[in-house]
């Protein structure tokens, strides 16, 4: 099998709307696609970002000095930053060739478990990566996406037998988030993980960086891993 595109289709949840208790929305956790991208960026590969409807909005609680550096909001606050650019132009999935890309990776925030698990132009993307060989990655609630990705030649998902991990239990319970997301009719990483055949495995602490490869499958835990997933995806990449 040829070597798959040296190009990532990075995506981007599309739900912007409102899910914490006290009325804010969610929508994309930033640096979960920041970082990633750097790392993407920094290994010689292009990147294109893209949503299921090509639009976004962020999530207002990833905006912030527990989860930004210096370095983090000074890109945020460039509109003339590559990333900024690339994110304020965002694409529509279904516009995009499938073929382009031999790495997959999602990026996330709560929002994803909205819109990821029916995103079917973001699906077919990832199962076209899959099927040539390549990589597919997500991280923290990223991993929403997976159980939805088919393998063509088991008609199974791509995480069945893998071993994978993302945002934990415990990590929702901390927040306070694990009864909101159940009383959404959500499924929770861990739970859509194991009901698609996968061994979920998570950090002692759910905020640790925590990245897991196996095979093809790239997944990461929480915020503190998106960069971490993006080196092991590279590696993954590199490898093949």
């Amino acid at each position: 099998m040829a070597q798959p595109p040296k190009r990532v289709l990075l995506a981007i949840t599309s739900y912007h709307g409102p899910f914490y208790p006290n009325g804010d929305p969610t929508g994309l956790f930033y640096t979960e696609a920041l970082h990633p991208y750097k790392v993407f960026r920094d290994a010689g590969f292009e990147v294109d970002l893209a949503s299921e409807t090509g639009t976004y909005g962020v999530d207002p609680h990833s905006i912030d000095k527990t989860f930004m550096s210096d370095a983090d909001f000074a890109v945020y606050n460039d509109k003339d930053s590559e990333f900024s650019r690339k994110l304020a132009h965002i694409h529509k999935a279904s516009d995009l060739n499938a073929s382009d890309y031999g790495v997959f990776f999602a990026s996330a925030g709560h929002a994803t478990l909205f819109d990821y698990p029916k995103a079917t132009a973001l699906i077919s993307i990832a199962e076209s990566v899959w099927a040539r060989g390549g990589i597919v990655s997500a991280v923290c609630h990223g991993p929403a996406i997976l159980p939805s990705v088919i393998d063509g030649k088991t008609g199974r998902p791509i995480i069945s037998g893998k071993t994978v991990t993302g945002f934990t239990d415990k990590g929702e319970e901390q927040m306070g988030l694990l009864e909101r997301i159940r009383a959404l009719g959500l499924v929770p990483i861990s739970e859509g993980a194991e009901k698609a055949g996968a061994t979920y495995v998570q950090p002692e602490g759910p905020f640790d960086d925590y990245s897991v490869t196996d095979g093809r499958v790239v997944t990461g835990t929480n915020p503190a891993s998106a960069h971490s997933t993006a080196v092991k995806a590279v590696a993954a990449f590199n490898a093949l």
